[in-house]
């Protein structure tokens, strides 16, 4: 005895096996725009850019010279002519980007920003920012940049990299992490002087108000300080809002068509030249 099959139901299974079909047939399918998958080449770039610099060591005694930046954001043509620029600037050994790689802490987001940095003809580091984290941002950027908190020497110039992104963390007494930051501080690990970089300024309401006090104080008693540089803020600015003798450096963002090239001599000598592209 023949069984009636509906119309409607033949064609539900020539339908449900033709999405299968296209289902095998893609490598990946992304089930969510907060998975911070990616390729491995997309993967701790941090440590990678860190390695590439360490191959192009800096004499002891030279003067450095980098440009530093921040807030790519979603500015992505922005991003192509920096690159193009800083392409052309000479005696350059690095980039740093002062956090907010990203709009929305996703993946894609910071992918994208390193396909362009990486055609910079020379690496680039980064300090997270407040966007970073939102979302999925935390873990995101950790698997695709790393340590939110690290420190590099290059050349005479050791670097600290601080989150100071407090707001982020509901101003719970964790960002800055002065139990990490004090100890940075208080020795140069074999460099003639400091520089620390961080996204959010303490003169900004997004600081944690009760970290601002320590933070000032850490960084007035660090030996050899040059300068405390941050982003957030997206206009050029440098300053000693505390009057204490230490200097803050704040970025343009991607948007504004603006970096620094910064160069470093001495014990504590710095020359800041804003470049426009």
């Amino acid at each position: 005895m023949m069984r009636f099959i509906p119309a409607w139901h033949r064609w539900r299974g020539v339908v449900s096996a033709v999405a299968l079909l296209g289902l095998t047939g893609c490598e990946l399918i992304e089930f969510s725009p907060n998975d911070h998958r990616v390729p491995e080449a997309f993967t701790n770039l941090t440590a990678k850019n860190l390695s590439k610099l360490a191959a192009r060591p800096l004499p002891a005694g030279d003067t450095l010279r980098f440009v530093f930046t921040g807030d790519s954001q979603k500015f992505y043509d922005e991003a192509e002519a920096l690159v193009a620029s800083v392409n052309q600037q000479p005696g350059i050994s690095f980039l740093v980007v002062a956090g907010d790689i990203s709009d929305f802490g996703l993946a894609r987001e910071m992918q994208w920003v390193d396909e362009k940095l990486r055609r910079l003809a020379v690496p680039y580091v980064t300090v997270i920012g407040n966007h970073d984290l939102v979302g999925n941002g935390r873990p995101t950027y950790e698997h695709i940049f790393g340590a939110f908190n690290y420190s590099f020497v290059y050349g005479d110039t050791k670097f600290t990299m601080v989150d100071t992104n407090g707001r982020e963390y509901n101003f719970d007494g964790t960002a800055p992490n002065m139990a990490w930051l004090r100890p940075q501080l208080s020795t140069l690990d074999g460099a003639r002087r400091q520089v620390v970089i961080c996204h959010v300024p303490p003169t900004n309401n997004d600081f944690d108000p009760a970290l601002r006090v320590p933070y000032v104080a850490a960084l007035r008693e660090a030996p050899g300080l040059v300068f405390e540089m941050n982003g957030h803020n997206h206009s050029y600015s440098i300053g000693q809002p505390y009057e204490d003798g230490v200097t803050y450096v704040n970025s343009d963002a991607f948007s504004e068509r603006h970096y620094m090239v910064v160069t470093v001599w001495g014990d504590r000598q710095f020359r800041i030249k804003r470049v426009a592209f």
